[in-house]
């Protein structure tokens, strides 16, 4: 199998389904959007402060096939059998946070990103995936998309929010408060 096709050098491709559309379609944009934020989880999975969090992430990769599955497919169209997201998948999420939590103090302020490569890295992977919820969003209305998959990006950019604070404490990092000028 070769990895070019030509079938889009003239700037349409094809959903799951056989729809042609224009590469530049809100459905390729979102789909596109995630399969982007998996790689930044990829190079978040690659930070040594996520050793004992490899295999979390790699399911959060997972997950996010799935999701781009969903979304590069024709709902009208497709008869194609895809993996899809359980409730559970959303709940691992949720749970996650409240336990990297437990082990935080309290957050009273904003805190600017940084203050680590590694955390850096972790706060980037966020802004993605909040890109990635407002495009999906966006293309609800248009069009038919699981509500799961909304739930699980929303819960996603919490946990890694939290992940990054966790990163942080564990590698000494300082979180540095907003103090917005007056």
């Amino acid at each position: 199998m070769k990895v070019y096709t030509k079938t889009g050098d003239k700037g349409e491709t094809s959903l799951i389904g056989g729809t042609r559309v224009k590469k530049s379609h809100l459905r390729i944009e979102t789909y596109g959007t995630v399969d982007e934020l998996n790689s930044y989880i990829g190079l978040v999975r690659d930070q040594e402060v996520n050793a004992g969090r490899k295999d979390l992430l790699k399911g959060i990769q997972d997950r996010l096939f799935t999701i781009g599955s969903s979304l590069a497919s024709d709902p009208e169209k497709s008869k194609m059998k895809i993996p899809d997201l359980h409730a559970e998948d959303v709940t691992l999420l949720e749970n996650e946070i409240d336990k990297m939590n437990d082990e935080l103090p309290p957050l009273r302020v904003f805190v600017l990103p940084g203050g680590h490569q590694s955390v850096s890295f972790c706060h980037l992977a966020r802004c993605v995936c909040r890109r990635a919820e407002r495009l999906t969003i966006g293309l609800q209305e248009e069009s038919f998309v699981a509500e799961l998959v909304i739930q699980y990006l929303n819960r996603l950019s919490d946990y890694l929010f939290v992940l990054s604070r966790k990163m942080a404490h564990e590698l000494n990092a300082e979180e540095v408060p907003w103090k917005p000028r007056m």
